[in-house]
């Protein structure tokens, strides 16, 4: 990117901020240009969040100075923050569902006529200039924003930030739970932002996202400033090393597997119009990827097998024998354990233990005439905690509390207490950073190791690539194309990914 003559629309310099005694930011300068797209990375606790949120006036810097189009700026609140043009996207979208895509983007300082009343006709005017701006000419100024998809709700908060004259925007993991259609277009409207001179500090844990849309990156490790580099300097092995202060040789240790009998095979197996005519096999030791587009069937699959959404035709065989999985205890007391995409909802319960939530799936086990034998749970929790190497203060501590990758972990170490022979994942690294995703990644290559038929169900391409021993790809609830390790590269499981319509032979 060229250098400007201007001075940076916004700028920390020597910024530190303690809670309760906590160091979290030590000293951070930090800088945006007019036109720039700067990303902003770190591991989960690295700072990153407080970060933005001095810089939204969510909270106030204990030391330093901000500085605003050159001149010393203090911030109070957020709105001041927003008069000042600066203006935040959050991943939890700030948006009222029973009002109108006009009233959510002036929200709080809505166009008024001369007498005092508001000003519809204006509001919805301005409304539709500004999505015209995004290109998203296809939203309808006077819907209700409850009635729109994430993405085109995104898209809302983001005219509703540049409804402040906003000339930095803070993007805070916006693609986290946008479909790849939806990443793509929210991409084009950042490069449209950068364009019209808005500067752009963009979080985010995704790596392609990184390189294809940012001109410097800073990383924060453990409340201190790493470094500030031009992305044409820096690949994604270097980036990795400076958030976790460790060289990751391989993000993907996916050993030489020894592929063992057969565990589990699906015949034609089918759940209402979701899932259509599966045939697969899984071998012990083998990681079979699952790859798809959003709506492709991978994971209506993954709740299939595991008889969430038990199957209505087909036949489903482990160890070569016809079973009946009518629900999901009958799967577990079979063997087969499911790790779900979304861990905050269908994982764990986040306000209990660890020691609670790792004893969830066993219970039974450990309890006598319906009480929890606690020594036993405990000592379960302990092992768990050593064997996966999750960080916390101890088995007693709230699982909310814990980072993304941890809680991971727990989930991981719940399922696995009842040793199953199968394990099912699904989207085993969905929002956790960028070295938890390697040390969960040589968790899942352990295990395949020791014998255990994993099914990989993920929508992350080199995921998909690097873990797995062969690849299905799902398309319309069918299996669209097959792939053996040697022969799946980026190209042709992209493809096939997009393609719809044909049919792969039984794997």
């Amino acid at each position: 990117m060229d250098e400007r003559a201007e001075p940076p629309v916004v700028e920390l310099a020597g910024i530190s901020k303690s809670f309760a005694g906590l160091t979290v930011l030590r000293d951070i300068s930090f800088d945006v240009r007019p036109g720039e797209v700067h990303a902003l990375l770190g591991e989960n606790g690295a700072g990153k969040s407080t970060l933005i949120k001095i810089l939204a006036g969510v909270h106030r810097a204990d030391a330093g100075e901000l500085r605003v189009d050159g001149k010393p700026a203090s911030f109070s609140s957020p709105r001041e923050a927003q008069q000042a043009g600066i203006a935040t996207v959050y991943q939890e979208l700030l948006l009222f569902p029973e009002l109108t895509v006009a009233e959510n983007i002036f929200l709080g300082h809505a166009p008024r006529r001369s007498w005092g009343g508001l000003d519809w006709e204006t509001m919805r005017i301005r409304a539709r200039e500004l999505l015209d701006s995004l290109d998203s000419h296809d939203l309808d100024v006077d819907v209700r924003v409850g009635s729109l998809s994430v993405a085109n709700r995104q898209r809302v908060e983001i005219a509703k930030a540049l409804s402040w004259n906003a000339r930095l925007v803070i993007m805070d993991e916006p693609t986290a739970a946008l479909a790849d259609a939806d990443v793509k277009r929210l991409m084009d409207v950042v490069r449209r932002l950068r364009g019209q001179g808005v500067g752009i500090v963009y979080v985010s844990h995704r790596m392609a996202e990184i390189f294809a849309l940012a001109d410097r990156v800073t990383v924060l490790r453990d409340g201190a400033l790493i470094g500030t580099r031009p992305i044409g300097e820096v690949d994604e092995k270097t980036l990795v090393s400076m958030m976790v202060g460790r060289s990751i040789d391989q993000m993907f240790p996916k050993g030489e597997a020894t592929i063992g009998r057969t565990m589990l095979e699906l015949r034609n197996v089918s759940y209402n119009t979701t899932v259509q005519d599966i045939s697969l096999s899984l071998h012990a030791g083998e990681i079979l990827g699952i790859a798809g587009l959003v709506g492709s069937g991978r994971t209506e699959l993954a709740l299939t097998v595991f008889g969430i959404t038990p199957a209505t035709s087909g036949e489903i065989l482990l160890d070569g024998k016809p079973v009946a999985i009518g629900g999901p205890g009958q799967a577990r007391d079979l063997g087969i354990a499911y790790v779900p995409e979304d861990r905050g909802l269908q994982g764990l319960i986040r306000p209990q233990t660890v020691r609670e939530n790792v004893s969830l799936a066993v219970l039974g086990r450990i309890a006598k005439a319906s009480i929890v034998d606690l020594r036993r749970e405990g000592a379960l929790a302990r092992d768990a905690i050593k064997r996966f190497g999750i960080r916390t203060r101890g088995p007693e501590q709230a699982v909310r509390q814990l980072s993304g990758g941890n809680q991971q972990k727990v989930v991981l170490a719940k399922w696995l207490a009842t040793e199953p022979r199968i394990l099912i994942l699904d989207e085993p690294t969905r929002g956790i950073d960028v070295g938890a995703k390697a040390e969960v990644h040589a968790l899942i290559s352990g295990l395949a190791a020791q014998g255990l038929a994993i099914l990989l169900v993920s929508s992350e391409l080199p995921e998909v690539l690097g873990m797995s021993d062969r690849i299905l790809v799902m398309s319309g609830g069918r299996i669209a194309a097959a792939f053996d390790r040697a022969e799946a590269t980026p190209d042709a499981v992209g493809a096939a990914m997009t393609r719809s319509g044909d049919t792969a032979e039984a794997a």
